[in-house]
């Protein structure tokens, strides 16, 4: 696997204890309905990134249903959440000896006092310690520089002030061959690879595996559009617990027609094991 010695030092927060544990924190209210208050530190421009959301409600099916690790997970995204109050309301579906299976739907009012729905997930959940150790894949880890050798938010122009807050939250380090969208030379391939983990220096866990799939920029830029790029549905399959240490993500586009597109992620750990692969399909500005 490539290099990730040269990772920078950041404070370490602990699985339990930290920035986004306690901001995809929900609140048991009744049995199956969740208070939860949607951090404006995740959001890019005003949106607030899907990753993020669809974190926050596995969190809740995790309390709701009696296995606390999600394997899959499916999210339509319906309106645009912001930050601030939500509710989430889980129903559970089904349980068995080695699976549950739950959905959930996050609710806020909108400038009219209406309650709005902003995102329905249906999702299984299981025992990833429970797995067995036998794998047989044809899947290779994604092959990029080492991290004193790729680059993140801090190495380009300051940005403006607000428009992207979630940045301040992750440690990213693009591989260089899929940055040409920054230089204003896009490859056309719609391709994004990056190392990945959170600034505050917390491992990951299945939980920031729904967020890890969303949180590099989007593919669009290097097929040469620009803006945002909204997420209409997100599926994703944590396959296991991941280890401690970076994690890298390749994400890949191969297909833009009518004007939405397809993003697949794969997510591997530090010691090469595929954790998560996602795949969503997005809108996309074409003017």
């Amino acid at each position: 696997m490539p290099e990730a010695a040269s990772a920078p030092a950041v404070p370490r927060a602990v699985i339990g204890d930290s920035e986004f544990d306690r901001d995809t924190a929900v609140v048991r209210r009744a049995p199956g309905v969740y208070d939860t208050d949607l951090s404006a530190g995740w959001t890019i421009i005003s949106a607030v990134n899907g990753g993020y959301l669809l974190a926050v409600l596995g969190r809740a099916l995790a309390d709701a249903l009696p296995h606390s690790d999600p394997f899959t997970i499916s999210a339509h995204y319906l309106t645009a959440s912001r930050p601030g109050p939500a509710v989430v309301r889980t129903d559970v579906v089904r349980t068995g000896r080695t699976l549950s299976t739950g959905q959930a739907s996050l609710f806020q009012y909108d400038d009219e006092g209406h309650e709005v729905e902003r995102i329905r997930v249906l999702a299984s959940y299981g025992d990833l310690d429970a797995l067995p150790d036998d794998v047989r894949t044809t899947a290779r880890p994604p092959v990029f520089p080492p991290m004193d050798q790729c680059f993140g938010p801090e190495d380009g122009p300051a940005p403006v002030e607000g428009s992207s807050a979630i940045a301040d939250r992750l440690m990213l380090k693009l591989d260089p061959s899929t940055l040409g969208w920054a230089l204003g030379a896009p490859s056309g391939r719609g391709e994004m690879r990056s190392w990945f983990g959170l600034a505050d220096g917390r491992d990951a866990d299945p939980l920031s595996l729904l967020l890890a799939v969303d949180a590099l920029p989007p593919t669009a830029f290097e097929i040469g559009l620009k803006g945002w790029v909204p997420t209409v549905e997100l599926t994703v399959h944590v396959r296991s617990r991941p280890a401690p240490g970076p994690l890298r993500v390749s994400i890949t586009t191969r297909n833009l027609a009518g004007g939405f597109l397809e993003e697949d992620a794969e997510v591997w750990d530090s010691e090469d094991r595929l954790v998560a692969q996602s795949r969503q399909l997005a809108r996309a500005r074409l003017t």
